[in-house]
């Protein structure tokens, strides 16, 4: 580390954690915001491993104990979250808080109680020289703003941050979140994960222990559809001709000790799918009757078909998920109309995504 004050930039997400240095274009660290430990481990043979641990090649994480310092997008857990700063200030970014000054973004709407444990935590246990706490809508809107001039000269926007716990809709003016407009949905990347380890569990393998392998699936395979009763027609047919089936192999522990996907091309088949309409001689009922075997899977893999759009679809529409609230393109609709009627028209073009369950493929073509 050069001498000097730094500025250290700290994303506390409920899923990953994002850090760097102020000025950098990327962050240094994007780790996993928890500690786990193996099945069946005494306190004495083995550590809990944190952070970027989990994420080395030689680590089986088959069956791991799981803690979380945020649960529902808040900070908990101090103790946990001391243990997660430790090891990504120390030996990730190989800086000393006692000469550093930190950003760190914090969920909106944060209680009081929780802004004091966090204060505590930054400036008892690591001793830095100052903090600022920001919101993530007021600065991806000025992030974004720096990359676009259209978006600098009207200086608003509507942020849709789809994270790990929650999905916020918040209109943001002159680099300040309107948050009597802010809307939200409890349903988030980790809900997501949780109803595609129930359906795998259900209809394959039971995967309800394998949090950081499903969700590394979901990650890979998972899509959203811009043509839903098509796909699920099309998910229908038998496994020659469906473009949607594809395999997960799970780890061994001796040959590999990651999951991953068994065929890319054959995950990829549903790009070449129109983006409307039906496909050529190929219908819900052609393929059905004509092979009904099921193809031959090893015990240590599972084949998704239609969980692949199915999981993603829960943002729009969660009341498939039992949830009582409105779809992700209400709850933007909402936010805007919360706003004055002059700068409606402007939120409405001016729509920043940013979250990991963002990263679907076509989530922006579909909202």
């Amino acid at each position: 580390m050069t001498g000097g004050s730094r500025v250290v930039v700290i994303d506390n997400g409920g899923g990953l954690l994002k850090a760097g240095f102020g000025g950098d274009k990327d962050p240094i660290a994007v780790v996993p915001n928890c500690i786990a430990k193996s099945p069946g481990s005494n306190a004495n043979s083995k550590k809990w491993l944190a952070a970027d641990q989990l994420q080395a090649q030689d680590v089986d994480v088959t069956g791991m104990t799981l803690r979380r310092p945020i649960d529902r997008g808040y900070l908990i857990n101090t103790e946990v979250q001391r243990e997660v700063w430790e090891r990504v200030l120390r030996t990730l970014l190989q800086v000393d808080p006692t000469n550093s000054s930190l950003l760190l973004v914090e969920p909106q709407f944060n209680p009081p109680g929780l802004q004091h444990a966090t204060d505590e935590l930054v400036f008892e246990e690591f001793g830095f020289n100052s903090l600022c706490v920001a919101d993530a809508p007021s600065l991806v809107h000025l992030y974004e703003a720096s990359r676009q001039p259209s978006l600098f000269h009207t200086q608003c926007s509507l942020v849709v941050d789809c994270g790990f716990s929650f999905t916020h809709a918040s209109p943001v003016l002159q680099n300040f979140t309107l948050n009597y407009a802010v809307r939200r949905m409890d349903l988030g990347g980790k809900a997501l994960t949780n109803y595609l380890k129930e359906l795998v569990s259900y209809r394959s393998l039971n995967v309800m222990d394998e949090t950081l392998l499903i969700d590394d699936a979901k990650e890979k395979l998972c899509f959203v559809s811009l043509d839903v009763p098509r796909d699920l027609r099309l998910a229908s047919l038998s496994f020659k001709d469906n473009p949607f089936r594809c395999s997960y192999i799970l780890p061994d522990g001796i040959t590999y000790k990651k999951g991953f996907v068994k065929d890319l091309d054959e995950a990829r088949r549903y790009c070449s799918l129109p983006v409307e309409g039906e496909l050529d001689k190929k219908d819900g009922d052609s393929g059905i009757d004509k092979d009904r075997k099921k193809p031959e899977l090893s015990q240590n893999e599972f084949a998704l078909t239609n969980e692949r759009f199915l999981v993603p679809e829960m943002l729009f529409h969660p009341i498939d998920l039992g949830m009582n609230q409105a779809g992700l393109a209400e709850c933007i609709v909402r936010a805007a109309q919360a706003c004055h009627p002059y700068i409606q028209p402007v939120l409405y073009q001016s729509i920043i995504l940013t979250g990991g369950s963002t990263l679907f493929p076509r989530f922006a073509e579909r909202l």
